[in-house]
């Protein structure tokens, strides 16, 4: 049965988007420029520092970079880390994380725009792209166009390309873990272990769907950077902006009271992430420049100021903003506009908070590396038995020592224990030597760590508390202590 003036349920709305492939236009000028450095400055150090050497001596691995898992060491040129000492990578990203923040107070997206492993690669990956199947016009025909020939040698070239590209990434990654030369033997003759073969694949392929596919992709939605670097921008910041008060009413060249955008695209057209910067700051913005250099050039054509989308603060923005608001477009608003610009504050607030932070965990970092120890001792005191009585009425304690040694000689120290006078210090081996104090002296092979048995024991017949603090010392050849470690001398209860 039909119901008069029934009315239909409304479909519910679909949250999501297809996804609208981005086709940058190639762009030339100054920030291109840079940005071309930039990533030849860092794709030359990925890819060559694995192959560094570094002459540590006999035994040593002699890459300059090295992080080797299976001997657990940092190697960084002449410095080595032991996993005791990790607290140095802490620092380091503790540094890199406020560095990052400093900076993005400053420049903006600068991380984003220039040296973000994403953006670099698929920099390479569109110049590879544009290389084979021409720029942004020839690219979207080629896609219109039904599958042909040559649509597929120029698919395949491309792919091809992005394929090797990816591999040797993935390669070089690898190179940062395991001796560079020999991986590259080992993979092109099949002596690499599944392991390495499994990373590399691993790499390749998020290299391969990162850079050539995901793209923009992955600044938008998969990198959580956007969604918190507005808290380190103010409006003291620099950062892509279009300046509207230039800029509007927007119109042809040659109208009248028009301002100087032509409304051309050129600034969308190469925008890696395909955003209209005139719409103002967004979250899609990586702060890559690209959009200056492109409205840069029409202007130019046009003979007309450059600097209509620029690197700028929302101070001088807003100060602009305000003193042509009611002027029409003509070259003295232009002047006007321009005349009112001020020095942005690069000490303020939040920049000497971070550069305090910088400063003093740098401190920290430098200070404890100086003082870092080449020589480590543990003690371990045995737990079953707490302790054991002797047929003569004394009391021993049991202890594992292991003494780190970090340089790359064989060292010999004395071993002292202070806090108990009246105990007796006993090495437990068959090459146990003392010094002409009648001290153990113990033996640290190289770049590795040493254990010893020790045994301690108080004769009888002594009021001993049922705990007695003790410590363990190392005394080098002058008789300077080295190393010390703690630990406790029990008996029984009184």
């Amino acid at each position: 049965m039909s119901h008069i003036g029934a009315v239909e349920p409304e479909q519910p709305q679909s949250l999501y988007a297809d996804h609208k492939k981005v086709y940058p236009r190639a762009v030339s000028g100054r920030v291109r420029r840079v940005k071309w450095a930039v990533l030849i400055l860092l794709l030359g150090l990925y890819y060559i520092v694995p192959w560094l050497r570094w002459d540590r001596g006999p035994g040593a691995p002699d890459q300059a970079v090295l992080v080797d898992m299976s001997h657990a060491r940092l190697f960084f040129f002449w410095i080595e880390l032991w996993p005791q000492e990790v607290y140095f990578l802490t620092g380091i990203l503790v540094l890199a994380a406020i560095g990052l923040f400093a900076a993005t107070s400053l420049f903006g997206r600068v991380w984003c725009g220039f040296t973000c492993p994403q953006t670099v690669w698929t920099d390479l990956f569109m110049w590879v792209e544009r290389q084979i199947e021409g720029d942004r016009n020839a690219r979207m025909k080629l896609d219109a166009q039904p599958m042909s020939g040559h649509k597929l040698m120029l698919k395949s070239a491309k792919h091809a390309a992005w394929l090797l590209i990816a591999a040797v990434t993935g390669g070089a990654w690898i190179m940062y873990f395991v001796d560079a030369p020999t991986f590259v033997r080992g993979v092109f003759t099949g002596a690499a272990s599944l392991q390495a073969y499994f990373f590399f694949g691993l790499f390749t392929v998020t290299t391969y769907t990162l850079a050539g596919f995901a793209r923009e992709q992955v600044c938008t939605y998969m990198c959580p950077w956007p969604r918190f670097q507005g808290a380190m921008l103010d409006d003291q910041s620099y950062v892509v902006s279009y300046r509207a008060w230039r800029g509007e009413p927007r119109g042809k060249a040659k109208a009248d009271n028009v301002g100087d955008c032509v409304d051309c695209g050129a600034c969308v057209h190469v925008c890696p992430t395909g955003i209209d910067i005139r719409d103002g700051q967004q979250l899609e913005c990586i702060g890559c420049g690209l959009c200056v250099d492109a409205c840069n050039d029409v202007m130019r054509k046009l003979h007309r100021p450059e600097g209509l989308i620029a690197f700028e603060t929302l101070a001088n923005i807003a100060a602009s903003t305000a003193a042509t608001q009611s002027m029409p477009a003509c070259a003295e608003r232009l002047e006007v506009g321009m005349k009112v610009r001020h020095v942005p504050k690069l000490i303020r607030s939040r920049t000497i908070l971070y550069s305090a932070v910088l400063g003093v965990v740098a401190a920290i970092m430098l200070g404890a590396f100086l003082l870092r120890e080449t020589v480590g001792l543990s003690v371990i005191r045995d737990r079953a038995p707490l302790f054991v009585r002797l047929s003569d009425g004394g009391i021993r304690n049991a202890y594992t020592i292991k003494m780190s040694n970090k340089a790359r000689e064989v060292a010999h120290y004395a071993l002292v224990l202070e806090g108990a006078n009246t105990a007796r210090l006993q090495v437990v081996a068959q090459n146990a030597q003392t010094d002409a104090q009648g001290r153990p002296v113990l033996e640290t092979r190289p770049d590795g760590i040493t254990e010893w048995r020790v045994l301690v024991t108080a004769p009888a017949g002594l009021a001993l508390p049922q705990s007695i603090p003790v410590s363990f010392r190392l005394l080098d050849a002058a008789g300077r202590p080295v190393a010390r470690h703690d630990s406790v001398f029990l008996g029984p209860e009184r």
